[in-house]
């Protein structure tokens, strides 16, 4: 993971819309970037519901959510589409980013060794400094959690 207290890299990615979107335009507001493995799987459906349904408060905190995985444009816009989800997803199939960001990490699975997305987030502040980092999240109270964080 990356430290806090630095600036977090900037990026360019398409969201699921095939929109552009790039960190620094955030500058001025809180971001949650959130990094997870797989659209439309159990842990991910459950965490970025919890997001959906926090999203009043963490836009009364003035933060935004930019979730991020391998997944392309297309499983994105399904995604969004079927979860009712009010925030945007980044597609990164060539994992450049998740790479920048510390989170595409050697797992096992099955007994074999593979890379894969850690399920992690930062918490950027206005200024783009990562001020939480939050490594192997509980999908269920993850967004409790940084809800809680966000001041």
């Amino acid at each position: 993971m990356l430290e806090t207290g630095i600036i977090a890299p900037d990026f360019t990615l398409p969201d699921q819309n095939g929109q552009m979107h790039t960190l620094s335009d955030y500058r001025g507001k809180k971001v949650i970037l959130y990094f997870y493995p797989k659209d439309q799987t159990a842990g991910c459906i459950k965490e970025a519901c919890s997001f959906r349904d926090r999203m009043p408060q963490i836009r009364e905190k003035g933060a935004v959510i930019l979730g991020v995985s391998k997944d392309t444009v297309q499983s994105h816009k399904n995604f969004e589409e079927k979860q009712s989800l009010p925030f945007t997803l980044l597609a990164d199939p060539e994992h450049q980013v998740l790479e920048l960001y510390d989170v595409w990490v050697e797992k096992t699975m099955y007994g074999r060794k593979v890379k894969g997305t850690e399920r992690s987030t930062y918490l950027i502040d206005e200024n783009g400094v990562i001020i939480k980092a939050y490594q192997k999240v509980k999908t269920a109270t993850h967004s409790d959690d940084v809800l809680a964080d966000l001041q």
